[in-house]
């Protein structure tokens, strides 16, 4: 069988559930007992073991077969969770990425067994007798029948609203017969789900599932454990149901009974399994009400339409094809381009109605319809590439959880707005800039457990990573509540390093001071660890943002901590610009760093340590000659008033001196390719309407 076409799903879902046990074997750690968090990572052990076992990687399939089973006995309360058990298994997911790196790079999984670690479970498992709980042993014969004579069935415990009691009551009026079912799979099953949805298949030849515990969407993403149960409708006997569910292979078996028209009227989930004697039958048992429904079938057209419009919802609760589609980003990249060009064409056709002295309203109005469909068009295809960075920094809590074993300090992660949505590309090349900031909070903001006591601060550190939308932006805040940065160090660091005078440190100020640590090969660390301190990090995590056409900025207060703030905007693919005229040369300037337009005199100019600023409101903003900075001379007379444009860094703003403002536009960002990296003030290019070609100014580089 040739399983290379799955191989890009394998890696997909491989992916998803190796994050889902990190997430999950941290949260066991605080929480050993939580019946629920042990379900689940059994789960993703035994999904991850069928796929392995599909795709044919033998490797893994052992190694997660082992976790399984130590996952089984803990279910079982053979077992209990320690702390080096935590270890053990974080060690096995680190393998099981070994494993997946070297199926992205060469389809293979390598040839490393993982004994050591293979032993290490082996020897878990084996130590299962003494740790095991002696109280829960008269416990156990009650497990060993899903259904014993006199237990409540599971099917009593589904709880439904109105409508499906609506449902069932209309069935018994038109004769049907009403059953509880409960089904069991194997627990030798690899494809749970699949087994379920041919269940669901085989009941619909019959009836009508009305509803099911756990939900549909659940069965299909394999979140039960071994059984689900149904509420059915049907004109079949009920041996005949339980045999159609006993026809799929890996079904254990199946439990059923026949619900009255009495038990309907009151039946309302839990409360049921309260007030009402248990109404289950085992399989082999017959059906409890099932004489009435043969002799007063009644045909298909007597429905009422009431109970038609019921049976179509209820039909939803089968399991359906899932709801998204996995594109490749080529493909995705592909369409947006095709997208922008259609942005250049629409840019194109206005141009040429502006010129057209006629002005002829029919042509105004198709290119005002094909605007609004670009633009719609632009939004949708912007939320396709969107995702949540939450597949970024779900791996964070458990990198700082080995942190605080390394550095041998105490810390907590606390994060929020991880749903906030940024474009695909982005949030593809955020990780590495995220990670170096959270470990240059534990390594240097946060202080020893015995300094941060004597310092009247929780022995605990507090590192807090927080992202969400602002205007065009997304802002990802990593704060700290450590000791702050100490200017003066990272002063005198620079001096030694020759990365400053002593003359220029003398003039700068705190935060000039601290922008000093984003400087290439800086480091304050007195000593290189592998955390950090190499003397690469922060200058690569400003180099990289940069990229994104985004920023980054420190603040920090001596013995309160320090916030690191990353700016990125949303797309990198088209915006709402204003386009500005310098010098006669077209530049466009991206309308979310612009705060206001000021019209100035150019008496109101000041000059403050030899720099022009202006006083606009009661705040001094510093001002900057848009054709001094691109060597163009400008066509105005210097005693003319001034168009400045105000634009935002931050908490920081500057006023663009330009020529003359042509209007908004929405325009396209073409790169200018590898050759023009020197000119930092250039974000790229677009192409107007009249097929010219405008730079696209970074304000962020102009500051």
């Amino acid at each position: 069988m040739d399983v290379s076409q799955y191989l890009e799903i394998f890696i997909d879902e491989t992916k998803e559930h190796l994050q889902n046990l990190n997430t999950e074997i941290l949260n066991l750690e605080q929480d050993p007992e939580n019946v629920d968090t042990i379900n689940e990572i059994f789960r993703a052990a035994h999904s991850l073991k069928g796929m392995a076992g599909t795709m044919g990687y033998k490797r893994m399939q052992t190694l997660t077969h082992d976790m399984e089973n130590v996952f089984s006995e803990v279910r079982n309360g053979s077992i209990k969770v320690k702390g080096n058990m935590i270890d053990i298994l974080f060690q096995c997911l680190d393998a099981l990425e070994e494993y997946l790196n070297l199926i992205q790079e060469s389809g293979d999984e390598g040839t490393n067994d993982n004994e050591p670690l293979i032993r290490q479970l082996n020897v878990v498992l084996n130590s299962k007798e003494s740790p095991a709980p002696v109280e829960k042993k008269p416990e156990e014969p009650v497990k060993k029948e899903p259904v014993e004579e006199g237990d409540a069935p599971k099917w009593l415990s589904i709880k439904f609203d109105g409508t499906q009691k609506h449902v069932l009551q209309e069935a018994v009026n038109q004769g049907k017969n009403v059953y509880g079912l409960t089904v069991k799979v194997q627990e030798a099953c690899i494809l749970k789900a699949a087994r379920a949805f041919l269940v669901f298949k085989a009941l619909e030849d019959l009836g009508e599932v009305i509803i099911s515990s756990p939900s549909v969407q659940d069965i299909e993403d394999e979140k039960f454990d071994l059984d689900f149960s149904l509420i059915y409708v049907s004109d079949s006997p009920l041996e005949k149901v339980l045999q159609a569910v006993k026809s799929v292979s890996e079904i254990e078996g199946a439990q059923g009974a026949a619900i009255d028209e009495e038990k309907i009227k009151d039946f309302t989930g839990e409360a049921a399994v309260k007030e009402k004697e248990p109404v289950a039958v085992a399989v082999e048992e017959p059906p409890v009400v099932v004489e009435k429904p043969v002799e007063r079938k009644p045909p298909a057209v007597a429905q009422s339409p009431a109970a038609k419009g019921t049976e179509k919802k209820s039909q939803m609760s089968k399991p359906a094809v899932n709801r998204t589609v996995r594109v490749d980003i080529e493909k995705l990249d592909v369409l947006m381009n095709l997208v922008s060009e259609l942005i250049i064409a629409k840019n194109s056709l206005v141009s040429a109605s502006v010129g057209d002295s006629a002005g002829n309203s029919s042509v105004n109005e198709h290119i005002e319809y094909l605007e609004s469909v670009t633009t719609n068009l632009h939004e949708s295809v912007m939320k396709v590439r969107m995702v949540p960075i939450e597949s970024v920094v779900s791996k964070f809590p458990r990198m700082i959880r080995d942190l605080t074993k390394k550095l041998d300090k105490k810390m907590e992660l606390y994060m929020s707005g991880e749903e906030t949505e940024l474009d695909r590309t982005v949030v593809d090349e955020i990780g590495d800039p995220l990670m170096h900031l959270l470990r240059n909070a534990a390594d240097h903001g946060l202080e020893p457990g015995e300094v941060r006591k004597a310092a009247g601060k929780p022995e605990v550190g507090s590192i807090f990573l927080d992202a969400y939308q602002d205007g065009n932006n997304v802002v990802i805040e990593v704060r700290d509540d450590g000791a702050g940065i100490n200017t003066d160090a990272v002063k005198e660091k620079a001096i030694s390093r020759g990365v400053i005078t002593p003359e220029q440190g003398e003039s700068m100020t705190d935060q000039e001071i601290m922008n000093l640590l984003f400087h290439a090969g800086f480091s304050t660390a007195e000593k290189v660890s592998d955390i950090s301190g190499r003397g690469v990090g922060l200058d690569v995590v400003k180099s990289k943002i940069e990229a994104l056409s985004g920023e980054v900025e420190v603040k920090s207060k001596m013995g309160m901590g320090s916030t690191w703030t990353i700016r990125l905007p949303l797309t990198l693919a088209i915006i709402q610009a204003l386009m500005v005229d310098v010098g006669g040369e077209k530049y466009a300037i991206s309308l979310g760093s612009i705060q206001t337009i000021e019209d100035i005199t150019p008496d109101e100019i000041k000059t403050v340590q030899n720099k022009e600023v202006i006083n606009l409101r009661g705040i001094v903003i510093p001002i900057i000659r848009l054709n001094g900075v691109l060597d163009i001379e400008s066509k105005k007379n210097p005693e003319d008033n001034m168009t400045v444009v105000i634009v935002k860094k931050g908490d920081r703003l500057a006023g663009l001196v330009v020529d003359e403002l042509m209007g908004q536009q929405e325009i396209v960002i073409k790169s200018l390719g590898r050759y023009i990296t020197k000119c930092k003030i250039i974000s790229g290019a677009t192409i107007l309407g009249d097929g010219e070609v405008a730079l696209i100014l970074d304000t962020n580089a102009l500051f």
